[in-house]
């Protein structure tokens, strides 16, 4: 992954692992597949406690200068800051920094790494069964990763292990208590699992009961290579909640939602826009921001048939108040640098 093209590859590579699970899980469910992948392991009781207030996450971009400046004026109002990327190689599966973490917030927020297969504009899942074949190895990559984290200040990590199929959940549930065992004996904690909201399969709470929490991708509802539309809308956002919470309870939950939109123009594969982005393009084009009855989003179709869809603060406020309702206290943006500033003032993200 690049630095000058990381972001959007890295987030095609979201979009691909999305499809695929949106297509695949309804169809696995119906004909009772995975029922003897989501057998119960008995693990001690993880770190789950609930937040008596709303827990602002805010995923960085570090190839994104926009994303400093965000950190740079807003990061105290976060409570957790994701500004480590590491990765674990695809040779020797041991991780290491993808980029230096220079976004350093003084005071409240506490720093957390994301951990990801993601090299050479792809996820690797079978890293993820060569760990779980390997004893030895998987010990010393757990162990590798929590020195790491440990000695880079890190209270925490977000694993992000994607392009996963129901064969592998057996082989993401050994890899995850690895991490999270090591993780904890060195006092990094919690150890979050992003997960798709509506794969219950792959991602089985059940199977994943060592880490500490599932951070639910609560975006790409349509996405770059699909149909034109809202990215994340309320009852798009309500159904997944409900799904998880059934499953996990509200408590062990993180809801991940989207600051940024896409701009979509066939033949072509949509760009992600920034708020600030998507003002300027409709301008450009003479036309208008307007808003989506249904979703709340933001959309504008140009002359030239460019079809964009963006967030606000409004829509996130909106979302919010869906999330509050489902009880989930833990709530984190992906990702500073693309949002509408004005989620930061009174009422919108930076609130409490």
């Amino acid at each position: 992954m690049s630095v000058a093209h990381g972001g959007a590859k890295y987030m095609l590579g979201r979009i691909a692992r999305a499809r695929v699970a949106r297509a695949c899980v309804p169809a696995l469910l119906a004909t009772g597949m995975g029922l003897a992948v989501i057998a119960s392991v008995p693990r001690r009781p993880p770190l789950r406690a609930r937040p008596s207030a709303r827990e602002l996450w805010g995923f960085t971009a570090p190839w994104d200068p926009r994303s400093a400046a965000t950190v740079a004026q807003h990061g105290g109002a976060l409570d957790v800051i994701v500004s480590g990327w590491l990765r674990l190689d695809t040779v020797t599966a041991l991780p290491t920094a993808v980029y230096p973490d220079t976004m350093h917030v003084p005071g409240r927020p506490r720093r957390f790494a994301l951990v990801t297969t993601y090299a050479r504009d792809r996820f690797h899942p079978e890293l993820i069964a060569r760990l779980a074949a390997d004893g030895a190895l998987r010990g010393r990559t757990a162990g590798a990763l929590a020195r790491l984290a440990s000695d880079s200040g890190y209270a925490g990590l977000v694993l992000d292990f994607e392009g996963l199929t129901p064969l592998d959940t057996t082989a993401l549930a050994t890899v995850v208590t690895a991490i999270a065992d090591s993780s904890h004996r060195h006092g990094v904690r919690p150890v979050t699992i992003a997960v798709v909201p509506t794969d219950t399969i792959v991602f089985a709470e059940r199977r994943l009961r060592a880490a500490d929490l599932l951070l639910l991708m609560l975006y790409d509802e349509h996405w770059a290579t699909g149909a034109p539309g809202p990215i994340a809308s309320p009852a798009w956002v309500r159904a997944a909640l409900a799904i998880r919470t059934a499953r996990s309870g509200a408590s062990r939950l993180v809801a991940a939602l989207p600051s940024y939109g896409y701009l979509w123009k066939a033949p072509a594969p949509a760009a992600v826009l920034s708020f600030a982005d998507a003002e300027r393009l409709a301008a450009d084009g003479g036309v208008r921001l307007t808003r989506d009855a249904a979703s709340g989003m933001l959309h504008f179709v140009r002359p030239d048939s460019a079809q964009g869809w963006v967030g606000d603060a409004e829509q996130l406020r909106t979302l919010e108040r869906t999330v509050d309702a489902a009880g989930v206290r833990r709530v984190a943006i992906w990702r500073l640098g693309l949002e509408d500033p004005r989620i930061w003032d009174r009422g919108g993200a930076g609130s409490r």
